[in-house]
C-alpha cells in the first residue's frame, strides 16, 4: 500500500495578534508536501474526532471535560498558552485522531505521518506549552489496549524535552521514552524520560548528529519496539526563535535520515509527528518538515 499523510490544517485556531504560536504553519506544510510532489493531494487525509474514551486512556476525565465544554480556568489556559475556543477544542480532537490513524498506517504500511501532532508537553491532568492533549500517548495507549502493539519507542527530537510524555510513561516498562533536547531550554523543570540527552546552547550539526548516532541504536536495542514514534521537531534549527541550538536545514535533514535509515534497517514501523517549530519565516518551518517527509518517503515510500 502506498503511503499517505494526515492533516488537521483545516481546523485552525483564531489567536490574538502577536501570539507566539505560528498556527498558519500547518496549512503551509500540507500545501508544500503536495506542491513539491512528495505526495499527491489525494494522499492527504483529514481525521475524524478522537473518541473521548481514547483520550481518557491518558488524560483525567475532569481535564478532558474542561476542554470539551470550555470550563478551562484562567490558570490552566495560561499554562496551556492558548485561550480556550471551540476551534481549539476541534483542532485538538482531530489532531489526536490524526496520530492514531498515522500509527495504524505505520503498522499496516510500514510508516505513517501526521502533519501536526507531537504535543508532548500535555500531562494527564493539564496541558502546557501549546499542547492540549498528548497525541502520541493517546495513540500508544489505544494500540496497547487493542493489543496491536506492546513495546513502543518514542524518539523525541524536538528541542524541548517531552516532559508530559516522560511523566505519562514513567512507570511503563513497555514504553521507552528518549528525548534529546536543549538542556537550558523550556521546560525548566525536566521530568525523567527513560533516556534524556541534554544539549548545550549553540550546539551545531556535528555535535548533534554525533550524539544521536551514539544513542539511537542503543535506544532501539533496549526498547525492542513493535512501533517507533518519531517527533521530528523543526525547532533545533538555527533560525528558530526559541530553540537556542544551531542546526542547519541540512543538519536536520541528516537527523531525519539517520532516524529513518536506522528504523528501516531494523524493519521497524515508524510514525512521524511534527512537534514544534518557531522560525520567524514560516517558509523555513515548512521546508524543514517537507524535508522530513521526503526522508521518510525515501526509505518507506
Amino acid at each position: 500500500m502506498s503511503l499517505r499523510a494526515w492533516s488537521s490544517a483545516r481546523w485552525t485556531v483564531p489567536l490574538p495578534p502577536g501570539h507566539r504560536f505560528p498556527i498558519a504553519k500547518y496549512a503551509l506544510i500540507r500545501d508544500a508536501v503536495v506542491a513539491s510532489g512528495a505526495l499527491p493531494g489525494g494522499a492527504i487525509e483529514e481525521p475524524e474526532r478522537v473518541p473521548v474514551e481514547a483520550l481518557q486512556l491518558v488524560h483525567d476525565p475532569a481535564y478532558v471535560a474542561s476542554i470539551l465544554d470550555g470550563t478551562v480556568d484562567r490558570g490552566a489556559a495560561r499554562r496551556l498558552g492558548f485561550p480556550w475556543t471551540p476551534e481549539l477544542r476541534e483542532r485538538s480532537l482531530h489532531t489526536v485522531q490524526g496520530t492514531i490513524e498515522a500509527a495504524l498506517d505505520a503498522l499496516a504500511r510500514g510508516a505513517g505521518m501526521n502533519l501536526a501532532g507531537g504535543t508532548h508537553h500535555a500531562f494527564a491532568d493539564r496541558g502546557e506549552g501549546f499542547c492540549v492533549f498528548n497525541d502520541v500517548a493517546v495513540a500508544v495507549r489505544s494500540l496497547q489496549r487493542s493489543e496491536t502493539v506492546q513495546n513502543v519507542a518514542i524518539v523525541d527530537l524536538d528541542v524541548h524535552q517531552g516532559n508530559g510524555t516522560a511523566s505519562l510513561f514513567e512507570n511503563d516498562p513497555d514504553v521507552f521514552t528518549f528525548s534529546m533536547h536543549g538542556d537550558n531550554n523550556y521546560p525548566f523543570h525536566k521530568e525523567s524520560s527513560r533516556l534524556d540527552v541534554g544539549l548545550p546552547d549553540g550546539c551545531d550539526d556535528s555535535f548533534y548528529l554525533g550524539q544521536l548516532a551514539r544513542h539511537l541504536d542503543a535506544v532501539l536495542d533496549a526498547a525492542k519496539p513493535d512501533l517507533v514514534c518519531y517527533l521530528g521537531g523543526a525547532d533545533p534549527y538555527s533560525g528558530d526563535r526559541f530553540g537556542r541550538l544551531k542546526l542547519s536545514m541540512d543538519g536536520l535533514r541528516r537527523r531525519d535520515q539517520m532516524v529513518f535509515e536506522t528504523c528501516h534497517r531494523r524493519s521497524l514501523p515508524v510514525v512521524l509527528t511534527l512537534a514544534g517549530g518557531y522560525a520567524a519565516d514560516l517558509q523555513d518551518i515548512a521546508t524543514i518538515h517537507l524535508n522530513t517527509v521526503r526522508e521518510l518517503l525515501a526509505y518507506y515510500g
